[in-house]
């Protein structure tokens, strides 16, 4: 019981799993940033969200390089990523900067793909990230930093300016982002099914008896 122990400190406190953690304890502070609304606030909350993003995509990168895969990090990786998202469309919806509707279906989505996705490992089988999901985390990550920026900021890109209204860029990117994650859902379940379906035909196959010997006569 104490090698499970310090087996299991040993992984939380690899860097990776210290990285994924870092984003969850962030939380409660982006929350409180995200509540007050005002541009400054607005500003750091989005920066606060950016700088999780890029923890999520180094973390990843870093247990692979490293060796530092574990069973602590795959829950707790996808965990974190659901909760700060939330947290955000929750709080976007609260300052009513998107539509609650828009966010159900979002949330939804999350739900029943990690649904899916857990009931195939259950069952032995993977399911892996189409380029659908690829497009819908891309666009959902632009939309909702965007959204979180929301004011009207002028865009200095050296050669010229622009004066950017971040949140009709926001919006625009997160009904982008509902599309490909409606069509990413439909390309879970397709492969879903086609995974049960071939799974079934093995194991039918491999549970056929074997045909009798011929009788006498026969």
């Amino acid at each position: 019981m104490a090698q499970m122990r310090r087996t299991l400190k040993e992984e939380l406190l690899n860097l990776p799993n210290m990285l994924t953690m870092a984003r969850v304890l962030v939380i409660p502070v982006f929350i409180l940033l995200t509540f007050y609304g005002d541009p400054v606030s607005s500003f750091w909350s989005a920066l606060i969200y950016a700088g999780a993003s890029i923890t999520d995509v180094v973390d990843g990168w870093l247990a692979r390089r490293k060796n530092l895969v574990t069973v602590v990090g795959k829950f707790l990786d996808p965990l974190a990523d659901k909760l700060i998202v939330m947290a955000a469309l929750v709080m976007l919806v609260r300052l009513g900067r998107v539509a609650s509707g828009l966010v159900i279906v979002l949330l939804a989505r999350e739900f029943i793909v990690t649904g899916l996705r857990t009931i195939a490992m259950a069952e032995g089988m993977v399911i892996a990230a189409g380029q659908g999901g690829k497009w819908k985390t891309a666009l959902q990550l632009t939309a909702i930093i965007s959204l979180l920026m929301h004011y009207t900021y002028d865009v200095n890109l050296l050669a010229f300016r622009l004066t950017v209204n971040f949140n009709k860029v926001g919006t625009w990117l997160l009904w982008f982002a509902l599309v490909a994650s409606v069509l990413s859902a439909a390309e879970y379940l397709r492969a879903f099914v086609a995974l049960l379906g071939s799974k079934t035909r093995k194991g039918e196959a491999g549970g056929a008896a074997p045909p009798e010997p011929p009788t006498a006569g026969s």
